[in-house]
C-alpha cells in the first residue's frame, strides 16, 4: 500500500498473502491428474494388464470415464461444479489435441505427458491466483486486494465487525497457517447451505407402485466468502489472529469512550441551558422588583 492511500494517524500492521499450501484443495486437483495419468500410462505399457488396453479409444475412454466419476464426486462434496467440468475440459481438450495430430494410436504415450503437462500448467495458474491475494492490517481497518485479471478490493473498518470467525485444516495446524474470517454487521462473510431429501413409496402387494419425491430445505448461514474477501490461509495464523482481535477489541473500546464523551457533552449542555434559563428569570424577577417599587 502506497503511502497515498493511508488514512490520518493510519500505521500498517502486516502485509500478507495467503500460504503456498492454503490452496492445496486446486492443487490436490493437478495432483490428482498427474497421479492417474501415469497410473494408467503404466497399466497399458507395461502392467499384466496391458494386453486388454489395445484398443487405444478404450483406454482413452477409462481414462476420462475415470475423471468425470472423480469430478462429480468431487463436486458434491465440495458443492463446486467447476470441478467436474474442470476435468471435463481437460478430458475433451485431450480429444481435440489426438485428432489435430491425427496419431489416435499413441494414446497409451499421449495421456502421461498430457496429463503432466495440463497439471504444472494447472499448479502454475493456482500459484498466479494465490500470490494475487493481498491483505493489509492496519490500526484502523483491514483492506482486502486481488484478482489476476479483474482487480478487487473491500476495506472492512474494526468498528464494523461483529463477529470473527476462524478455522484451520490440517495442513494448517502442522504448517502454522489458517483462514480468518471478519463479519461484519451487515453480515458480509456469511453464506448459507441447504440440505434436501427425497424419497418414494411403493404401494401395494402386487408391486403397484406408487413413486414420489419428497424433499424439504433447510438453510443454515455459515462463515463463508471469497478468498479476496477473507484472510484466507495467513501465516502465522495465531498471532495474526490475536492482532485482528486487539484491534477489533480496541475499536469497541474506543467507540464507548466516545459515547461517554457524547453523554457528558449532552450533560453539560443542558447545565449550561439551566443556567441561561436561572439566569433570565433572575433578571425578569429584578425587574419586576423594580417596577414594584416605582409604583
Amino acid at each position: 500500500m502506497n503511502q497515498d492511500e493511508l488514512l490520518e494517524n493510519e500505521q500498517i500492521e502486516k502485509i500478507l498473502s495467503p500460504h503456498p499450501l492454503s490452496f492445496m484443495g486446486l492443487q490436490s486437483l493437478c495432483i490428482f491428474l498427474i497421479l492417474w495419468g501415469i497410473l494408467l500410462g503404466w497399466l497399458v505399457n507395461f502392467s499384466e494388464f496391458k494386453d486388454y488396453f489395445l484398443n487405444p479409444w478404450l483406454t482413452l475412454s477409462v481414462w476420462g470415464i475415470i475423471l468425470m466419476v472423480v469430478g462429480v464426486i468431487a463436486s458434491l462434496l465440495t458443492i463446486r461444479w467447476r470441478i467436474f467440468f474442470f476435468y471435463l475440459g481437460i478430458f475433451i481438450g485431450g480429444i481435440v489435441i489426438l485428432f489435430w495430430l491425427g496419431n489416435s494410436n499413441e494414446v497409451s504415450i499421449f495421456i502421461p505427458f498430457y496429463s503432466v503437462s495440463v497439471s504444472i500448467l494447472g499448479f502454475l495458474i493456482v500459484e498466479l491466483y494465490r500470490r494475487s491475494h493481498k491483505y493489509i492490517i492496519s490500526n484502523q481497518r483491514i483492506v482486502f486486494k486481488g484478482g489476476v485479471i479483474t482487480k478487487q478490493e473491500r476495506t472492512l473498518r474494526y468498528d464494523k465487525i461483529s463477529d470473527i470467525n476462524s478455522k484451520q485444516g490440517i495442513l494448517g495446524q502442522i504448517f502454522g497457517f489458517g483462514t480468518i474470517i471478519p463479519i461484519s454487521v451487515s453480515s458480509f462473510g456469511l453464506g448459507s447451505d441447504n440440505s434436501f431429501a427425497a424419497g418414494g413409496v411403493q404401494m401395494g402387494e402386487k408391486k403397484v407402485k406408487f413413486l414420489g419425491l419428497f424433499g424439504g430445505g433447510k438453510e443454515l448461514q455459515t462463515p463463508r466468502t471469497r478468498s479476496y474477501y477473507e484472510l484466507h490461509g495467513v501465516f502465522p495464523y495465531k498471532d495474526i489472529k490475536k492482532i485482528v482481535e486487539n484491534q477489533v477489541q480496541g475499536s469497541v473500546i474506543t467507540q464507548y469512550q466516545q459515547e461517554q464523551v457524547s453523554f457528558q457533552k449532552e450533560q453539560v449542555d443542558i447545565q449550561k441551558q439551566m443556567r441561561d434559563l436561572l439566569k433570565k428569570q433572575s433578571k425578569s424577577n429584578d425587574n419586576t422588583s423594580e417596577m414594584d417599587e416605582k409604583i
